[in-house]
């Protein structure tokens, strides 16, 4: 492989093993776990407790033959399900000297280098930071750490090794004081995504409060808030 030239844009992914754990390894995944569940199926319809009662049956009276096909269909099936959605999840950082793209569900995010005062990985997200402290991005991935600071090093931005505002930051409790108007609505709104998994919500609001000034931090399922130190961008 040729070596990138000085300036060249640098794109960190998940490459070429992530795409065939996705499309290859959940499907296969799927496919042997149905075909174990089908052996265990008149076992497993005897199991109140147990979902999908009314298939289980109905694979319990069939024969092999027919049992067999049909239940390991269904988890491949259900493993292309899973590599779709892990698919549209999948973030690409494209790094170059002047600005990055941050791509994600077909859609691509641009932020200029001349906006950015640091860059940094905060568990599993990569976080970029405007000149008044607030939050221009944080996108969560399971990107190497080593390879971001690599790429972003590379092109000049200004990489750092952790949140310089890690101590300012308050967990959220509803109705606790401090929060500008609107903000406690909105985080009592990303705490019931949150709970219950709808993760595109959940950054639509994490976007709401960033232009309140407000910028919001997970860990599990808490939320921990800091008011930005200067003017909310824009």
């Amino acid at each position: 492989m040729a070596a990138r030239q000085p300036g060249e844009d640098v794109v960190v992914d998940g490459g070429r093993g992530e795409l065939v754990l996705f499309w290859a390894g959940f499907p296969l995944a799927g496919a042997g776990l149905a075909a174990g569940l089908t052996a265990l199926s008149g076992w497993i319809a005897g199991l109140a407790w147990f979902p999908f009662q009314g298939l289980f049956e109905l694979l319990a009276r069939w024969p092999d033959e027919r049992s067999y096909p049909i239940g390991i269909g269904v988890g491949l099936l259900a493993g292309l399900l899973l590599a779709v959605v892990a698919f549209r999840e999948r973030l690409t950082v494209t790094v170059g000297h002047r600005s990055v793209r941050l791509h994600r569900d077909g859609h691509g995010r641009d932020l200029a280098r001349a906006d950015v005062a640091g860059v940094f990985v905060d568990g599993t997200a990569l976080v970029l930071l405007d000149t008044a402290g607030g939050e221009l991005a944080r996108e969560k991935s399971d990107l190497d750490a080593g390879r971001l600071r690599a790429a972003f090093t590379r092109q000049g931005w200004p990489w750092i090794e952790q949140d310089p505002h890690r101590d300012a930051y308050r967990r959220w409790v509803e109705g606790l004081p401090g929060l500008p108007p609107g903000a406690d609505a909105l985080l009592r709104a990303r705490q019931r995504a949150l709970d219950g998994g709808h993760d595109g919500e959940a950054r639509e609001l994490h976007g709401e409060l960033a232009r309140l000034g407000v910028v919001v931090r997970d860990e599990g399922k808490r939320q921990y808030w800091r008011l930005v130190a200067g003017p909310p961008p824009g």
